[in-house]
């Protein structure tokens, strides 16, 4: 066994935060509505399962997917609202705007969490890197009205590995020289990155804990492991190898779209309808970026979380979803099972290539697929201007008629029920909805 030391022995050679809402969706409930603080509180009810769930509905056994009939029974006095993604997301935009105040070198990851770079940042802000977590920390709680979990470390690994140390409401200091006391007894399937065929087969090699994993010798890590992996050792090491990603993407690997609607259905034409409009939304993400497709998988959900799909490999790659659902439509018939009911869709666009010249040729395809994307050209131009479904194919017809989250309980989100001055479903302010008084 070898234990690279770190690079340097300095308490932080880079000081990177990483920053985590606590129970992020419920906490933006229990915020906006003060009588709930305290309470447990799920979302999700238009689901008909726990989405997001307070501490205090953790500490009662629920569990997240959880059926509302169960939470019922474990815990009668429980919250449970629709969820409302929108308000969410506006609040998301405020955290990653509060931490900015800091650092511009910001990487929103998430939702509710994101990575920041505070190194050089001391004698700016006249501050100690301990100082500046702390006081990112405080001004999310003060403003946002919950609290978050906050790690800071040499690299993102580390970072990541001290915001889940103590939860909720943590802020833990894992300094280069003192990693290995936090990786002693931590189970290796827990650093970030490290999924359960990795973990499984490190425990066949007799590697437990992260730091056993760390004290591997580089020569084995390079020989057994990829990339991805042999990052994450290095980092565990103390070096500084995964950049922050601050940009907004300009490519992708792949493209996925996934929609659950409520209630289930077991009608193939709605169901259908529902896949036809995440190829329609996939294949206007690759247009936005110029990509194709050369390979793609769908999936069909059901209400018991089953998943039947297939895989489809292009003859050249596509960015059109009329030719992409005409592919899908005659698998998807032999998939659908009438004696089940659906609960999601979803498609992935991979195998991606930056969208390629036109070639004359003596039957005339390069002339057909130039008309098809001056056809989608005009398509995207009438989104962009009225709105992302004023067009669409005839097969998503029935889906974007159909509201996604209005079930048989017919809950909305109040920001959904509550339509400002002006404002259209389709036109929404970036303003979120607030039961309480704000501060």
């Amino acid at each position: 066994m070898h234990y690279s030391p770190p690079l340097s022995l300095h308490s932080f050679p880079r000081a990177i935060v990483h920053i985590d809402g606590d129970a992020f969706f419920a906490s933006c409930e229990q915020a906006r509505n003060p009588s709930f603080k305290g309470k447990p509180l799920i979302t999700g009810k238009e689901r008909g399962i726990a989405s997001s769930l307070s501490y205090e509905a953790k500490a009662c056994g629920v569990t997240r997917g959880m059926r509302l009939s169960e939470i019922k029974k474990l815990c009668p006095q429980v919250i449970i609202l629709p969820s409302d993604y929108e308000t969410y997301s506006l609040l998301s935009k405020r955290l990653f705007e509060i931490v900015k105040r800091y650092t511009n070198e910001v990487e929103e990851y998430s939702i509710d969490e994101c990575f920041a770079d505070l190194t050089g940042m001391r004698r700016p802000l006249r501050m100690n890197y301990t100082q500046i977590a702390e006081r990112i920390q405080k001004d999310l709680s003060v403003e946002l009205g919950f609290t978050f979990s906050v790690g800071l470390g040499p690299n993102k690994i580390i970072a990541k590995i001290g915001s889940k140390w103590k939860k909720p409401a943590g802020l833990t200091v894992i300094p280069a020289r003192k990693i290995h006391l936090y990786l002693e007894n931590l189970p290796v399937d827990k650093v970030w990155g490290i999924g359960t065929q990795t973990s499984a087969y490190l425990n066949k090699n007799n590697v437990f804990t992260a730091l056993e994993f760390a004290r591997l010798h580089e020569g084995w890590i390079k020989k057994k492991l990829t990339k991805p992996f042999r990052e994450i050792w290095q980092e565990l090491n103390g070096h500084f190898v995964l950049p922050l990603e601050t940009k907004e993407k300009e490519d992708y690997a792949s493209i996925q779209k996934v929609k659950t609607f409520t209630p289930p259905s077991s009608d193939p034409i709605y169901v259908f309808s529902q896949l036809s409009k995440n190829v329609e939304n996939a294949c206007m993400k690759a247009r936005r970026y110029k990509l194709e497709a050369k390979r793609l998988y769908f999936f069909l959900k059901t209400q018991d979380f089953n998943y039947q799909g297939a895989e489809i490999r292009l003859n050249r790659p596509s960015a059109f979803p009329n030719e992409i659902i005409g592919l899908i439509r005659p698998l998807f018939n032999e998939i659908f099972n009438h004696n089940s009911q659906y609960r999601a869709t979803g498609v992935c666009l991979f195998k991606l290539k930056p969208q390629g010249s036109l070639q004359l040729d003596l039957f005339g395809e390069a002339l057909r697929i130039d008309k098809f994307r001056k056809i989608f050209e005009s398509v995207d131009a009438i989104r962009q201007k009225y709105g992302k479904h004023t067009v669409c194919l005839g097969s998503s017809y029935l889906a974007n008629q159909t509201s996604q989250r209005l079930n048989e309980r017919g809950d909305l989100s109040e920001r959904s029920k509550a339509l400002l001055p002006g404002e259209t479903k389709r036109k929404r302010l970036g303003i979120p909805m607030f039961l309480g008084e704000v501060v």
